[in-house]
This record gives C-alpha cells, sequence and structure tokens, in this order.
C-alpha cells in the first residue's frame, strides 16, 4: 500500500518532457495556470523560470532547446500565448523543437459559456489553438481519459519534426488523474537517436550517390543549420574526416564545423562570398548540400549560384541525387552513407581560407565595426556561447573564425530582433558550463533588455557588448538612412544592469580601439560578474556582409511590380 496521491496529468506531462531532456519550464504566471505550477515545483526533475514577459519565455525556451535538444514553455490563456506566439513561429521557421502549454480556463466555465477574462466574451475557447495551429507541427487540447495518448503524439511529432507543438489545457485537466497511455512512448528526441533509414530507399540512394561520387571531379560539401538540429554534427564530422573535401557553411550553419581545419572554406554567401570560396562551391563538379536552407539573407539575397535540383542533397527525411529523390533517408543516414563513399577519393588541392586576420591597427581611433569584431573574435573562448542578434552583430561575427567547440546562436531567417538577449538566457541554464557572450544593437536590446534581470536571478554571468549606434542601423543602410523612423530614443545604458536588478555588474562604455581590447580583458579576468560593454560605432557603419544583403534587401523590396 502506498499513500502516495495519483499521479496527473500535470505530472505525465512534466514526466515526458524530463524524458526529453528538458529540467527548465520558462513562462509567466497567471490565474489559470497557477495550480498547473504548482506541479512544476513539486517536480523532482524540473526547474521553473518566471521571464520578464511571455515573448521573453519563448525565446529562453527557443535557446534552451538549441543546446539542450527541447524546450518547453508555459503561459495563461489568451492575453498570455498571444504575448509568445511571435517567439513560437520564429521556432517553427528555425525548427526548434518546444512545447508551449497554454493553461486556459476549466472545462465548467467552457460548457456555461460564460464571459471570462482573457477572452473575446464569445465563448470561443479554441480561437488561440487555432491561432497556434499555423506556428507549430502539432496541437491538441488535453481530455481526461485520452490525455496522456494526446501528450505522447504531440511531443513525438514535435522531437521527429524538430519544429514547436502546443497544447491547450483546461485548468481542470492538468489535475485529473492521468490514464495509463494505450502504447509506450515514443523514444526520446527521434530524431536525433536513429540513424536509420528505410532499407530499400537507403540503398538506392546508396546506389545512385556511388554513380554520382564515381564520375565527379571536385567535391565540396556545404552544410548548413539543419544539420544541426536533426543531430547530424557527428555523422557530418565523419564524412569530412572521411576524405579532403573542401567545405563551408551559410552564416546559419556557422556553428557547426572546426573552423581551424584548413579545409574549411569560411562562409558562403552567394555573389558576396569571397571569390575561392563562391568558385569552389558553385563550380564544384559535385556539390554534397547537408541540411541547407537557402533563404535571402543567407545565401546573399538567392544569388547562390549552384543549381538547386543538380549534385547531392540531405534533408531532414529524405535525400536526392541530381533531382532524383529517395524518400525515408534521415538526413543522418544519409552523411553516414557518403562518408564510406568519399574515403577512397584523390586528394584535392588544398584551399585558400577565407577567415580575415584578426589584429589591432598601428593607430589607436574611433571605434569601428571591424575593429569591433576583431575583438570580440579574438576574445572568444572554445565552448563559448556566442549570441549574436540579427544585425551587425551576426553579419560582423558570422564571418570572423571561432574556436572550435564554440556555440553560435542567432536567427537569421526568422530575424525577430531582440531574439538574443533572451534565447542566451535559455542556452546557459542548459549548460551552465558554458560562458555566454551576448552581442547585440541598442535598438535590439531595448526589444528584451528586463530579462536581464532574469539573468541575475540565476547567477548567470554573460559577457554582453552592446553596440551603440544610435538606432536601427540596418534599416538605415536598406532605406531611410535619416529617416525618423530609424532613431530610438537614447538610453543611459550604463545603469540599465543595476536598474534591472543585475548585482555589482562589470559595467564600461569604450569608443576606441584600446578601450575595447581593456574592457573585453577585464571581463575575461573577472569571474561571477555580468559584464557590460556598451560599444559606441558609427551611424552609418556596417560589416560588408550586412551592406552587401542591405542593398539586395532594398533593391527586392522596391522593384517595380
Amino acid at each position: 500500500m502506498t499513500d502516495d496521491p495519483p499521479a496527473t496529468v500535470a505530472d505525465h506531462l512534466l514526466d515526458r518532457l524530463a524524458d526529453l531532456g528538458v529540467s527548465h519550464v520558462f513562462g509567466v504566471p497567471g490565474d489559470y495556470n497557477l495550480a498547473f505550477l504548482d506541479r512544476v515545483l513539486a517536480h523532482p526533475r524540473m526547474t521553473w523560470v518566471g521571464t520578464a514577459n511571455e515573448l521573453g519565455a519563448a525565446y529562453a525556451a527557443d535557446g534552451y532547446a538549441r543546446i539542450a535538444g527541447f524546450g518547453a514553455l508555459l503561459t495563461t490563456y489568451g492575453v498570455g500565448e498571444l504575448s509568445a506566439i511571435n517567439a513560437v513561429a520564429g521556432s517553427y521557421a528555425e525548427y526548434v523543437p518546444l512545447l508551449h502549454v497554454a493553461v486556459g480556463p476549466a472545462r465548467a466555465a467552457e460548457r456555461s459559456g460564460a464571459v471570462l477574462h482573457h477572452t473575446f466574451g464569445d465563448a470561443d475557447f479554441e480561437r488561440f489553438a487555432r491561432a497556434h495551429a499555423e506556428v507549430v507541427c502539432a496541437h491538441a487540447t488535453l481530455r481526461p481519459g485520452t490525455a496522456a495518448d494526446t501528450i505522447d503524439r504531440v511531443l513525438g511529432t514535435a522531437a521527429r519534426d524538430s519544429r514547436p507543438a502546443y497544447l491547450r489545457l483546461p485548468s481542470d485537466v492538468g489535475s485529473a488523474p492521468v490514464t495509463a497511455p494505450a502504447a509506450p512512448a515514443a523514444p526520446a528526441r527521434p530524431s536525433r537517436s536513429s540513424a536509420a533509414g528505410d532499407g530499400t530507399g537507403l540503398a538506392a540512394f546508396t546506389r545512385a550517390a556511388r554513380a554520382r561520387l564515381e564520375r565527379a571531379g571536385t567535391v565540396t560539401v556545404l552544410a548548413d543549420f539543419l544539420v544541426d538540429r536533426f543531430g547530424a554534427r557527428a555523422e557530418l564530422t565523419r564524412l569530412l574526416a572521411a576524405g579532403p573535401l573542401p567545405h563551408a557553411t551559410p552564416v546559419s550553419g556557422k556553428d557547426l564545423l572546426d573552423e581551424g581545419n584548413p579545409l574549411h572554406l569560411g562562409v558562403y554567401s552567394g555573389a558576396f562570398s569571397d571569390p575561392v570560396v563562391r568558385a569552389l562551391v558553385d563550380d564544384a563538379d559535385l556539390l554534397i548540400r547537408a541540411g541547407v536552407v537557402l533563404a535571402d539573407t543567407t545565401s546573399g539575397g538567392l544569388t547562390h549560384g549552384f543549381d538547386t535540383a543538380a549534385g547531392i542533397g540531405l534533408g531532414p527525411h529524405s535525400a536526392s541525387v541530381d533531382g532524383l529523390v529517395f524518400p525515408d533517408v534521415p538526413l543522418r543516414a544519409g552523411l553516414a552513407v557518403l562518408a564510406e563513399l568519399v574515403a577512397d577519393r584523390e586528394t584535392p588541392p588544398t584551399p585558400h581560407r577565407t577567415f580575415p586576420t584578426a589584429g589591432a591597427p598601428a593607430e589607436d581611433g574611433p571605434l569601428t565595426q571591424d575593429r569591433l569584431w576583431n575583438a570580440v573574435a579574438a576574445a572568444v573562448r572554445p565552448g563559448d556561447v556566442v549570441a549574436a542578434d540579427q544585425g551587425t552583430a551576426y553579419y560582423g561575427m558570422a564571418t570572423r573564425r571561432l574556436p572550435a567547440g564554440t556555440r553560435f546562436l542567432g536567427q537569421p531567417l526568422w530575424g525577430s530582433i531582440g531574439y538574443t538577449l533572451p534565447a542566451l538566457l535559455g542556452a546557459q541554464l542548459a549548460d551552465r558550463s558554458r560562458r555566454g557572450v551576448l552581442l547585440i544593437g541598442d535598438g535590439s536590446a531595448q526589444m528584451t533588455v528586463q530579462e536581464l534581470g532574469t539573468f541575475g536571478r540565476h547567477g548567470l554571468a554573460p559577457v554582453i557588448v552592446l553596440v551603440n549606434n544610435r538606432g536601427y542601423t540596418v534599416e538605415r543602410v536598406i532605406h531611410g538612412a535619416r529617416a525618423a523612423y530609424n532613431d530610438i530614443a537614447a538610453w543611459d545604458w550604463p545603469a540599465v544592469p543595476a536598474a534591472l536588478g543585475v548585482r555589482d555588474p562589470l559595467v564600461a562604455t569604450v569608443r576606441t580601439g584600446r578601450e575595447l581590447d581593456a574592457a573585453l580583458d577585464r571581463a575575461a579576468r573577472t569571474s561571477g560578474r555580468l559584464a557590460f560593454i556598451e560599444a559606441v560605432t558609427g551611424l552609418d557603419d556596417v560589416p560588408p556582409l550586412l551592406g552587401s544583403i542591405a542593398h539586395s534587401l532594398n533593391d527586392r523590396n522596391t522593384a517595380p511590380a
């Protein structure tokens, strides 16, 4: 006999999240979800992380998932879940697996059609679930009796597709006794747990890939972020070790590979690439594309010069050879096959590496973007998590070489500014052994800076470099260089961390390269204190790659209909 209370639907949900590697749930309390929060606090494998708002919570869950493999977000019904939906949509666009749980009115209130707070007053309690259906891969409303099976199905889909899922939970259902599921749960993170594919499809792909490799002269590999999202980093590494293959990544795949490898070309950005990189990618006899997503912001404004129907393409769940598609070939399995096939290839000439050499100029002067990112890249340590917000920070760092083992977080496809500050919060809670480095512009920071206080509450001490260039510099370069809509309010940035609850922050404002070097050195020598460096740069100064992409975007946006 046992006096333990029966497990509830909430307990089952939390157990399944823990099985997926989740140990932190991000969100904001509201009256509908408070009883569920009691179960979070009581769960032996779960920690509650209350954030300043739901948008920050969802960004944090995204950053957490990129490091831990899966994330979780809890909001209240209506006002809370809609505050988070932008971030959930970004997770969908960038293939980040997480679960958004929205707790709402009890079933009795639903049945009565009562006019309740956080609703439209029209008794339509599925309205916001329908909104989320457009930005998740799986969604459901939990009901007693079927809740366990539904939870397992939804979580399994999110893990397999590496995308967010959504559960609407009436408040009384969370406390209902759980009914054992009809079948065992899907394996934890199934998309990352197996490299096996359909035997017939994999065999056919192997034959086609072998024939294609046999008639190829030069072979280049272009790898992108889906390799990470579908757990294929190790298989990619084995492919590149199997033969001397030149390889590159778009900016979105920045942290996939060891950038110290002499065969690593650097960043491929279509027509804006270094000429050597562009030639080795666009003109290869055979281009192997692993998990590549061609977006305007990652392919030089869609100026890639290779034929997307030619060569070997590896997607999340299928592969192709010269346009012939082989279904049921997971990314990991395809990479494993190619590693075996390229092992005996002859050694091609070692390509020229294109990362710029970092170094201070002979004379000091006003801080430039070039000087800034060279210095920051030199200060990054192996194992750091570098979160670079969309804009000068992302494109400034993307072309710099980073140490092996560095994780590089950004959001180049969805491109929601302010994302990286709370995303780094999640990433650091996912792995406290990694130092956090946040690179963000003043305009982006004003979106989500309130989450600095959450860093302080949880004892996190990242190095933050905030670029103060007085507004939306990316937009200035695209259009409206001196338009009022690209201006922002001037903040007293050095006062912000303490005002938001960070205890004893290390704060500096730098305007020259030497001042920046001194501030970065002090941050490196100071442990346990959040370092906040305000780096003042020119109003119109942008990294060259970003300038090229910005002009391309403007041309496309203003082209005649």
